[in-house]
């Protein structure tokens, strides 16, 4: 007797926030990117990959409430279905991270498929397929945690911060990308780079913008993250800037630069 075959698994679009340079706005980004893809009716999930934790506490998710985190899925202890834990935002949830992520450098060292325990727990899990994004947030460093993410990944985006030293920066994040293609995952491509922390009154922004988009190209999202206060005081409350103060200059750069997010994804889909 014929069995009918299953119908393949929906995956969502798995896109990594990275750069290794600390201080660049990659949680900040995770953290009101989502929510503005999650405001228009995508629903996100964010996996916070920093032992740090900052884009679990951004979100508003207590330490008392981490019950299973990252660090669970990643070492085979909890299925990604048992870890998600909603948010105040209607549409986006999100995988809280602990400080026990940092010793996963050392614990995983001699675990198969080390670097891919991430890419493997998001595609046996029956919750990822509720999502349309996963934004992965990593920490500011090549170790074991940032090249999951970016095997897990089917795309990163880059936020590169408008300061002198920017394109330094970005030229060792694209090696690290094209190591990832080499060896473990070739599909991974660059979804777009965000300049933030733009200061209009600054001469070396307009500089620093203009240089990047003349090595990168179309690859440069036309929408800039400027410097702003609001944004940086969000965290502080648990709130996205965009639920903290949705009119500040931050939170209305967020909201375009997901509509753009979302015109080169289908972009992207049409041209398959």
């Amino acid at each position: 007797m014929q069995t009918e075959s299953a119908p393949p698994r929906k995956r969502p679009r798995v896109l990594v926030v990275a750069n290794q340079k600390g201080g660049v706005g990659k949680t900040t980004t995770a953290i009101n990117l989502g929510t503005a893809l999650a405001a228009v009716g995508q629903r996100t999930l964010v996996i916070d990959l920093d032992p740090q934790g900052n884009a679990s506490t951004g979100l508003g998710i207590p330490r008392s409430q981490r019950n299973v985190t990252s660090y669970d899925v990643l070492m085979g202890n909890a299925d990604l279905s048992e870890a998600i834990v909603p948010t105040k935002i209607p549409n986006l949830s999100i995988v809280p991270s602990t400080v026990d992520l940092s010793g996963a450098e050392i614990e995983l060292f001699s675990v198969a498929r080390r670097n891919y325990r991430l890419r493997d727990a998001i595609s046996a899990s029956a919750g990822a397929e509720e999502f349309a994004y996963v934004l992965i947030d990593c920490p500011p460093s090549l170790n074991v945690l940032t090249v999951n993410a970016m095997v897990a990944a089917d795309a990163a985006v880059v936020p590169l911060q408008c300061e002198f030293f920017a394109l330094e920066g970005l030229s060792q994040l694209l090696k690290t990308i094209e190591l990832v293609r080499g060896g473990l995952n070739p599909n991974l491509e660059i979804q777009g780079i965000i300049l933030t922390m733009f200061d209009k009154r600054n001469n070396l922004s307009d500089q620093v913008a203009a240089d990047v988009r003349s090595h990168m190209g179309d690859k440069v999202y036309q929408t800039v993250i400027p410097r702003n206060v609001r944004v940086s005081e969000a965290p502080s409350h648990g709130l996205p800037a965009l639920v903290y103060d949705m009119r500040c200059p931050g939170s209305q750069a967020y909201i375009k630069l997901a509509g753009e997010l979302i015109q080169r994804e289908r972009a992207r889909n049409m041209g398959r």
